[in-house]
C-alpha cells in the first residue's frame, strides 16, 4: 500500500492541473464537449485502452484491459457542472460565465484520469478489466439511465461498481464507507391546486387555492414526522409556492413544487401513496381540487455489503490514521444509483473540507471549493480498491 501512496504523490501535480482545468471550462449536462475533448485527448495517451466516445452526447467510456483473464470494474467519473456564478477567488476560477464547478466533478474526473495514468504505468499485468466510465449530466438530467441505454452496462458487464464523491461536508481525514443504502431515492413533485377566485374582501363567494396549499404543505409535513417509523428517514420539501399577484384579489390556482427523499422501498412506496392521499385530501376538505405530477429522478445509492468491505479494508490499510465512519449516509441523492441497481458495488464518500485553509463551504454553493490533498485520496482508494477486486 506504500507503493500506491507514492505513485499516487508523484503524479499528484498532474491530478491538479487537471482538476484546474477542468474547473476553469465548466458545462452543463450534456453539454460537456469541452470537458470530452480533455478526457480524450488525455486517455489517448496512455497505452491499454480501447475508447468509445459520444456516449450520450458526451459521454466516454474507455475499457483497460490487464494481463490476463478476470473480473471487470466499472469505475464511474461525473462531468457536469452546475448553473451558479462563481465566487471563489482562486485563480483557477470558471471562465464560463454562470456556470461553475460547485460539487466536485471536476475533481472527480481529475481522479479517474489519474487512476487510468496509474494503471497504465504501473499495473499492466492485472487480470481482469477497468471500465472507465465518464458520466455526463448527473445534476438531475438523467445521464446515467441515458448511458446505460446506451450499452455502458454490457459487453463486458461489470461484476463491480465502484464510485465516490468528495465531500465537503466533512473535513480532509474523514472516510464514509458504509453497507446498505447511502445516499436517497430522489423524486420532484409539482401540484396545483384549483379553487375559485375573487375579491380578497368577499371571501365567502371564493374557494380559496392559498388556504388550501398552505394546509397541504402542513399536513405533508406531519406524514413524515407521524407516518414513517422514527428509526427510518423521510424528507418531503416544499420548496416553491406561487399564487395570486395582487393584495385584494384571491387567485384561481396556486402551484406548489418539491422534492421527496426515502432510503428504503418500503418507505418510499408508503410515503407516495399517502402524499397522494393527503393532498387530494385536504385539496377536497377546502373545496378545491388537485393536480399532482411527481417525476422519478433517481433510486437510493446501495452498498452491497461485501463490496464495502474490502473498500474499508483497503482504506484501513492506505490510511490507517483516517476517520473511517461506516454508517455514514446522506439524503442527497445520485443518480449513480442506477448503474449500481442489481449490481455488487460501493459508493464511496472521502471527506475534502478544510476549515483552517477556508475551504468549508457546502456543494453547490457559489464559493464552493475544497483541499486538493482529497485528490490523492481518492485516487489511492481506487487504485489500492481495483487491485484488491482484481487480485483476490
Amino acid at each position: 500500500m506504500n507503493e500506491i501512496l507514492a505513485q499516487v504523490d508523484q503524479v499528484f501535480t498532474y491530478t491538479s492541473e487537471l482538476r484546474r482545468e477542468f474547473h476553469r471550462q465548466p458545462e452543463l449536462g450534456f453539454q460537456e464537449v469541452h470537458t470530452a475533448e480533455i478526457i480524450l485527448r488525455e486517455l489517448s495517451k496512455l497505452d491499454g485502452f480501447s475508447i468509445q466516445s459520444g456516449i450520450a452526447e458526451t459521454g466516454i467510456v474507455a475499457l483497460f484491459k490487464g494481463g490476463s483473464p478476470g473480473k471487470t470494474i466499472l469505475l464511474r467519473f461525473d462531468m457536469d457542472a452546475l448553473p451558479v456564478t462563481e465566487n471563489t477567488g482562486v485563480d483557477y476560477s470558471s471562465q464560463n460565465e454562470g456556470i461553475m464547478h460547485a460539487c466536485g466533478h471536476d475533481g472527480h474526473m481529475a481522479i479517474g484520469l489519474s487512476v487510468a495514468k496509474l494503471l497504465a504505468e504501473n499495473y499492466r499485468d492485472l487480470p481482469g478489466r477497468i471500465k472507465f466510465v465518464f458520466q455526463p449530466a448527473e445534476e438531475g438530467l438523467g445521464g446515467a439511465r441515458r448511458m446505460i441505454e446506451a450499452g455502458v452496462l454490457e459487453d463486458p458487464e461489470p461484476d463491480i461498481v465502484l464510485g465516490l464523491h468528495l465531500w465537503n461536508e466533512k473535513e480532509l481525514g474523514w472516510l464514509g464507507i458504509s453497507d446498505g443504502p447511502v445516499m436517497s431515492a430522489s423524486e420532484t413533485f409539482q401540484i396545483l391546486i384549483k379553487g375559485r377566485g375573487g375579491h380578497g374582501g368577499k371571501p365567502h363567494e371564493s374557494v380559496d387555492p392559498i388556504v388550501a396549499a398552505a394546509n397541504i404543505v402542513t399536513s405533508l409535513q406531519s406524514l413524515v414526522s407521524r407516518e414513517v417509523p422514527p428509526l427510518d428517514s423521510a424528507v418531503i420539501t416544499v420548496s416553491s409556492i406561487h399564487g395570486g399577484q395582487t393584495h385584494n384579489v384571491i387567485p384561481e390556482t396556486v402551484a406548489l413544487e418539491g422534492t421527496i427523499r426515502t432510503f428504503t422501498e418500503t418507505t418510499r412506496h408508503l410515503v407516495l401513496e399517502r402524499f397522494h392521499q393527503i393532498v387530494d385530501g385536504v385539496a377536497k376538505a377546502h373545496l378545491c381540487s388537485a393536480e399532482i405530477d411527481i417525476i422519478d429522478i433517481s433510486p437510493a445509492v446501495t452498498n452491497q455489503p461485501e463490496v464495502a468491505e474490502v473498500m474499508r479494508q483497503t482504506a484501513v490499510s492506505l490510511f490507517p490514521d483516517a476517520e473511517l465512519d461506516d454508517n455514514y449516509q446522506t439524503m442527497a441523492s445520485e443518480d449513480m444509483a442506477f448503474l449500481m441497481q442489481g449490481m455488487a458495488g460501493c459508493y464511496s464518500f472521502v471527506g475534502s473540507a478544510n476549515p483552517k485553509l477556508g475551504l468549508d463551504a457546502k456543494h453547490h454553493q457559489p464559493d464552493f471549493n475544497f483541499d486538493e490533498e482529497a485528490l490523492k485520496t481518492g485516487v489511492a482508494l481506487l487504485i489500492g480498491g481495483v487491485s484488491r477486486f482484481l487480485i483476490d
